[in-house]
């Protein structure tokens, strides 16, 4: 069900690294997350050059429902954010880990990533 190629936080967000050597991942948030939100219909991103720090909040997803945090799930300079999110924030909803992801982080140690949990760690945890 959650992608075997991502990692994942306890706050629900997955992280990606893109395949090249930049040293940045992109991040977004779960399939459990934005069931669980609803129907997204705003995003409040960091913005390019935002420093963050993993556990930090960095954003916000407002839905119908709610409003959620978006957390650093890594420490580094946010380098891009998905700017599609602006005009069609539904797409974190319709398609969360490709055309709905949140914002790339050049990671500061990437060792933060290989902390994060896997996927069968990451549905264990929903499981428990």
């Amino acid at each position: 069900m959650y992608p075997e190629n991502l990692k994942y936080t306890s706050e629900h967000e997955w992280v990606r690294s893109p395949g090249d050597t930049d040293g940045s991942v992109r991040v977004g948030i779960t399939d459990f997350a934005q069931d669980a939100l609803g129907d997204i219909v705003y995003v409040s991103l960091p913005q390019v050059g935002d420093q963050v720090a993993a556990g930090d909040t960095c954003g916000e997803l407002e839905s119908t429902k709610s409003v959620s945090d978006i957390y650093a799930p890594v420490t580094g300079e946010v380098v891009a954010t998905n700017a599609a999110l602006d005009s069609t924030p539904e797409l974190v909803n319709s398609d969360p880990y490709e055309a709905g992801w949140l914002f790339e982080v050049s990671v500061a140690d990437a060792s933060q990533v290989d902390g994060l949990m896997d996927a069968a760690a990451y549905q264990a945890g929903l499981d428990g």
